[in-house]
Protein backbone atom coordinates (compact mmCIF):
# COMPACT_ATOMS: atom_id res chain seq x y z
CA UNK A 1 0.00 0.00 0.00
CA UNK A 2 1.13 3.54 -0.71
CA UNK A 3 2.16 5.68 2.25
CA UNK A 4 0.05 8.85 2.50
CA UNK A 5 2.95 10.82 4.00
CA UNK A 6 5.02 9.94 0.93
CA UNK A 7 2.18 10.97 -1.36
CA UNK A 8 1.81 14.25 0.51
CA UNK A 9 5.52 15.00 0.03
CA UNK A 10 5.14 14.14 -3.66
CA UNK A 11 2.17 16.51 -4.16
CA UNK A 12 3.86 19.38 -2.33
CA UNK A 13 7.10 18.78 -4.24
CA UNK A 14 5.14 19.24 -7.45
CA UNK A 15 3.79 22.56 -6.12
CA UNK A 16 7.10 23.97 -4.87
CA UNK A 17 9.49 22.46 -7.40
CA UNK A 18 12.06 22.25 -4.60
CA UNK A 19 13.05 19.58 -2.08
CA UNK A 20 14.18 22.32 0.32
CA UNK A 21 10.91 24.27 0.15
CA UNK A 22 8.90 21.07 0.46
CA UNK A 23 10.77 20.17 3.63
CA UNK A 24 10.19 23.66 5.04
CA UNK A 25 6.44 23.42 4.38
CA UNK A 26 6.21 20.00 5.99
CA UNK A 27 8.55 20.74 8.89
CA UNK A 28 10.96 17.96 7.89
CA UNK A 29 14.45 17.84 6.46
CA UNK A 30 15.29 17.86 2.76
CA UNK A 31 16.80 14.37 3.11
CA UNK A 32 13.51 13.08 4.51
CA UNK A 33 11.62 14.44 1.51
CA UNK A 34 14.14 12.71 -0.76
CA UNK A 35 13.57 9.44 1.11
CA UNK A 36 9.79 9.79 0.74
CA UNK A 37 10.09 10.19 -3.03
CA UNK A 38 12.58 7.35 -3.36
CA UNK A 39 10.35 5.00 -1.38
CA UNK A 40 7.33 6.00 -3.44
CA UNK A 41 9.26 5.33 -6.64
CA UNK A 42 10.38 1.97 -5.26
CA UNK A 43 6.81 1.03 -4.32
CA UNK A 44 5.56 1.79 -7.83
CA UNK A 45 8.73 0.74 -9.65
CA UNK A 46 8.54 3.99 -11.63
CA UNK A 47 10.68 7.11 -11.96
CA UNK A 48 8.42 9.96 -10.78
CA UNK A 49 10.61 13.08 -10.73
CA UNK A 50 13.72 14.44 -12.36
CA UNK A 51 15.80 17.54 -11.71
CA UNK A 52 17.07 20.09 -14.20
CA UNK A 53 19.33 23.05 -13.41
CA UNK A 54 16.45 25.12 -12.01
CA UNK A 55 13.56 23.05 -10.65
CA UNK A 56 12.32 19.59 -9.89
CA UNK A 57 9.80 18.37 -12.46
CA UNK A 58 7.53 15.36 -12.75
CA UNK A 59 8.11 12.64 -15.30
CA UNK A 60 5.21 11.40 -17.41
CA UNK A 61 4.62 8.68 -14.80
CA UNK A 62 4.71 11.33 -12.08
CA UNK A 63 2.12 13.42 -13.89
CA UNK A 64 -0.09 10.34 -14.16
CA UNK A 65 0.20 9.70 -10.42
CA UNK A 66 -0.48 13.31 -9.37
CA UNK A 67 -4.27 13.22 -9.78
CA UNK A 68 -4.58 9.92 -7.93
CA UNK A 69 -2.34 11.19 -5.12
CA UNK A 70 -4.45 14.32 -4.66
CA UNK A 71 -7.64 12.26 -4.63
CA UNK A 72 -6.24 9.90 -1.99
CA UNK A 73 -5.13 12.77 0.24
CA UNK A 74 -8.48 14.48 -0.19
CA UNK A 75 -10.33 11.29 0.75
CA UNK A 76 -8.07 10.85 3.78
CA UNK A 77 -8.91 14.37 4.92
CA UNK A 78 -12.64 13.76 4.52
CA UNK A 79 -12.48 10.53 6.51
CA UNK A 80 -10.51 12.20 9.29
CA UNK A 81 -12.98 15.10 9.32
CA UNK A 82 -15.95 12.73 9.48
CA UNK A 83 -14.68 10.40 12.17
CA UNK A 84 -11.94 12.35 13.92
CA UNK A 85 -12.33 14.03 17.27
CA UNK A 86 -11.36 17.60 18.01
CA UNK A 87 -11.23 18.73 14.38
CA UNK A 88 -11.35 22.47 13.88
CA UNK A 89 -14.69 23.83 12.75
CA UNK A 90 -16.13 27.27 12.15
CA UNK A 91 -15.50 30.34 10.02
CA UNK A 92 -12.24 32.22 9.59
CA UNK A 93 -12.10 35.50 7.68
CA UNK A 94 -8.62 36.29 6.37
CA UNK A 95 -7.51 39.62 4.93
CA UNK A 96 -4.32 39.79 2.85
CA UNK A 97 -2.65 42.75 1.19
CA UNK A 98 -2.58 42.76 -2.59
CA UNK A 99 1.17 42.33 -3.03
CA UNK A 100 1.37 39.37 -0.64
CA UNK A 101 -1.47 37.48 -2.30
CA UNK A 102 0.22 37.87 -5.66
CA UNK A 103 3.46 36.31 -4.52
CA UNK A 104 3.19 33.61 -1.88
CA UNK A 105 -0.29 32.87 -0.60
CA UNK A 106 -1.40 29.96 -2.77
CA UNK A 107 0.55 27.22 -1.02
CA UNK A 108 -0.50 28.46 2.42
CA UNK A 109 -4.20 28.39 1.58
CA UNK A 110 -3.82 25.01 -0.10
CA UNK A 111 -2.27 23.51 3.03
CA UNK A 112 -4.85 25.05 5.36
CA UNK A 113 -7.82 23.85 3.33
CA UNK A 114 -6.43 20.33 3.15
CA UNK A 115 -5.59 20.18 6.87
CA UNK A 116 -8.84 21.78 8.08
CA UNK A 117 -11.64 20.80 5.68
CA UNK A 118 -14.40 21.70 8.15
CA UNK A 119 -13.31 25.35 8.42
CA UNK A 120 -15.07 27.86 6.18
CA UNK A 121 -12.22 30.12 5.07
CA UNK A 122 -13.10 33.49 3.54
CA UNK A 123 -10.40 35.56 1.81
CA UNK A 124 -10.45 39.33 1.30
CA UNK A 125 -7.71 41.02 -0.73
CA UNK A 126 -7.25 44.77 -0.35
CA UNK A 127 -4.78 47.49 0.64
CA UNK A 128 -3.20 47.10 4.08
CA UNK A 129 -4.86 50.21 5.54
CA UNK A 130 -8.26 49.13 4.22
CA UNK A 131 -7.83 45.68 5.78
CA UNK A 132 -7.08 47.21 9.17
CA UNK A 133 -10.22 49.33 8.89
CA UNK A 134 -12.30 46.25 8.08
CA UNK A 135 -10.79 44.43 11.04
CA UNK A 136 -11.67 47.30 13.38
CA UNK A 137 -15.32 46.99 12.37
CA UNK A 138 -15.27 43.23 13.02
CA UNK A 139 -15.28 42.08 9.40
CA UNK A 140 -11.93 40.24 9.45
CA UNK A 141 -10.48 37.78 11.97
CA UNK A 142 -6.84 37.77 10.81
CA UNK A 143 -4.92 40.24 8.66
CA UNK A 144 -1.61 39.66 6.84
CA UNK A 145 -0.40 43.04 5.67
CA UNK A 146 2.22 45.79 5.87
CA UNK A 147 2.85 48.37 8.56
CA UNK A 148 5.04 51.48 8.76
CA UNK A 149 8.30 51.40 10.66
CA UNK A 150 7.69 52.40 14.26
CA UNK A 151 4.19 50.92 14.40
CA UNK A 152 3.72 48.16 16.94
CA UNK A 153 0.47 46.42 16.09
CA UNK A 154 0.59 42.78 15.06
CA UNK A 155 3.13 39.95 15.09
CA UNK A 156 6.21 40.83 13.05
CA UNK A 157 7.01 38.34 10.27
CA UNK A 158 9.84 40.18 8.55
CA UNK A 159 11.13 43.59 7.48
CA UNK A 160 12.02 44.45 3.91
CA UNK A 161 13.20 47.49 1.93
CA UNK A 162 10.98 49.16 -0.65
CA UNK A 163 12.62 49.81 -4.02
CA UNK A 164 11.98 51.93 -7.12
CA UNK A 165 11.26 49.83 -10.23
CA UNK A 166 10.96 50.60 -13.94
CA UNK A 167 11.22 48.81 -17.26
CA UNK A 168 13.97 51.16 -18.45
CA UNK A 169 15.22 53.34 -15.57
CA UNK A 170 17.50 55.49 -17.73
CA UNK A 171 14.71 56.33 -20.15
CA UNK A 172 12.13 57.02 -17.44
CA UNK A 173 14.43 59.33 -15.49
CA UNK A 174 15.70 61.25 -18.51
CA UNK A 175 12.51 61.96 -20.42
CA UNK A 176 11.03 64.47 -17.95
CA UNK A 177 11.87 66.53 -14.86
CA UNK A 178 8.66 65.26 -13.26
CA UNK A 179 8.79 61.65 -12.08
CA UNK A 180 5.87 59.56 -13.43
CA UNK A 181 4.62 57.47 -10.51
CA UNK A 182 2.57 54.27 -10.71
CA UNK A 183 0.82 53.55 -7.41
CA UNK A 184 -2.01 51.95 -5.52
CA UNK A 185 -4.78 54.40 -4.56
CA UNK A 186 -4.87 55.96 -1.07
CA UNK A 187 -4.55 54.83 1.68
CA UNK A 188 -1.73 52.68 0.26
CA UNK A 189 1.32 52.41 2.52
CA UNK A 190 3.78 52.11 -0.37
CA UNK A 191 2.23 55.11 -2.12
CA UNK A 192 2.55 57.23 1.01
CA UNK A 193 6.17 56.17 1.59
CA UNK A 194 7.08 56.98 -2.02
CA UNK A 195 5.38 60.37 -2.04
CA UNK A 196 6.90 61.40 1.29
CA UNK A 197 10.39 60.36 0.11
CA UNK A 198 10.03 62.35 -3.12
CA UNK A 199 8.75 65.41 -1.26
CA UNK A 200 11.65 65.27 1.20
CA UNK A 201 14.07 65.01 -1.70
CA UNK A 202 12.38 67.89 -3.57
CA UNK A 203 11.69 65.59 -6.53
CA UNK A 204 8.61 66.68 -8.50
CA UNK A 205 6.23 63.84 -9.30
CA UNK A 206 2.86 63.07 -10.80
CA UNK A 207 0.61 60.02 -10.72
CA UNK A 208 0.31 58.43 -14.16
CA UNK A 209 -1.48 55.23 -13.12
CA UNK A 210 -3.64 54.30 -10.14
CA UNK A 211 -4.97 50.78 -9.72
CA UNK A 212 -6.07 48.59 -6.80
CA UNK A 213 -4.57 45.52 -8.46
CA UNK A 214 -0.85 44.77 -8.58
CA UNK A 215 -1.32 43.15 -11.98
CA UNK A 216 -2.64 46.45 -13.34
CA UNK A 217 0.24 48.44 -11.87
CA UNK A 218 2.73 45.91 -13.20
CA UNK A 219 1.25 46.13 -16.70
CA UNK A 220 1.63 49.91 -16.65
CA UNK A 221 5.23 49.68 -15.44
CA UNK A 222 6.12 47.06 -18.04
CA UNK A 223 4.65 49.33 -20.71
CA UNK A 224 7.11 52.02 -19.66
CA UNK A 225 4.57 54.45 -18.23
CA UNK A 226 6.52 55.20 -15.08
CA UNK A 227 8.08 54.08 -11.81
CA UNK A 228 6.56 51.53 -9.41
CA UNK A 229 7.43 50.98 -5.73
CA UNK A 230 7.37 47.46 -4.29
CA UNK A 231 9.11 45.40 -1.61
CA UNK A 232 12.33 44.08 -3.13
CA UNK A 233 11.40 40.38 -2.92
CA UNK A 234 8.07 41.09 -4.65
CA UNK A 235 9.49 42.98 -7.62
CA UNK A 236 7.61 41.80 -10.74
CA UNK A 237 9.59 40.26 -13.56
CA UNK A 238 10.46 42.56 -16.44
CA UNK A 239 11.22 45.51 -14.16
CA UNK A 240 14.64 46.73 -13.02
CA UNK A 241 15.54 48.29 -9.70
CA UNK A 242 16.63 51.93 -9.86
CA UNK A 243 19.84 52.07 -7.86
CA UNK A 244 22.34 54.72 -6.87
CA UNK A 245 21.42 58.27 -5.88
CA UNK A 246 19.07 59.05 -8.73
CA UNK A 247 16.02 58.77 -6.47
CA UNK A 248 15.62 59.15 -2.68
CA UNK A 249 16.13 56.10 -0.48
CA UNK A 250 12.84 54.53 0.58
CA UNK A 251 12.21 53.36 4.13
CA UNK A 252 11.60 49.71 4.91
CA UNK A 253 8.18 48.24 5.56
CA UNK A 254 7.26 45.44 7.92
CA UNK A 255 4.92 42.55 7.25
CA UNK A 256 2.79 41.50 10.18
CA UNK A 257 -0.01 39.19 11.28
CA UNK A 258 -2.80 40.91 13.20
CA UNK A 259 -5.52 38.83 14.89
CA UNK A 260 -8.84 40.40 15.86
CA UNK A 261 -9.71 40.48 19.52
CA UNK A 262 -12.47 37.99 20.12
CA UNK A 263 -11.67 35.86 17.07
CA UNK A 264 -11.57 32.07 17.48
CA UNK A 265 -8.09 31.59 18.93
CA UNK A 266 -7.70 28.00 17.68
CA UNK A 267 -8.60 28.88 14.09
CA UNK A 268 -6.38 31.96 14.09
CA UNK A 269 -3.42 30.01 15.47
CA UNK A 270 -3.87 27.18 12.97
CA UNK A 271 -3.60 29.54 10.02
CA UNK A 272 -1.00 31.79 11.64
CA UNK A 273 1.32 28.85 12.25
CA UNK A 274 1.22 27.93 8.55
CA UNK A 275 1.92 31.51 7.52
CA UNK A 276 4.84 31.84 9.93
CA UNK A 277 6.29 28.47 8.86
CA UNK A 278 6.17 29.28 5.14
CA UNK A 279 6.89 33.01 4.99
CA UNK A 280 9.26 33.83 7.86
CA UNK A 281 12.00 31.27 6.92
CA UNK A 282 12.35 32.88 3.49
CA UNK A 283 13.53 36.08 5.15
CA UNK A 284 15.54 34.71 8.09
Amino acid sequence: MLNLAHLNSFVILHTTGSFTETGARLGIGQSTVTQHIQRLEKSLDRKLVFRDTHRVKLTAEGEALLGYARAMLDLDGKIAARFGEGRLRGQLRLGVSEDVVASRLTSILEDFIRQHPLVDLELTVALSASLYQMQETGDLDLVLAKRHLGETHGRLLYREPLVWLARDPDFILSRSDVLPLIAFPPPSITRRVAQEALDRGNVPWRIVCTCGSLSGLTAAARAGMGVLVQPRSMAPSGLREITGERLPVLEDVEFVLVPRRGADAALVEALSSLIVAQIAPQHS
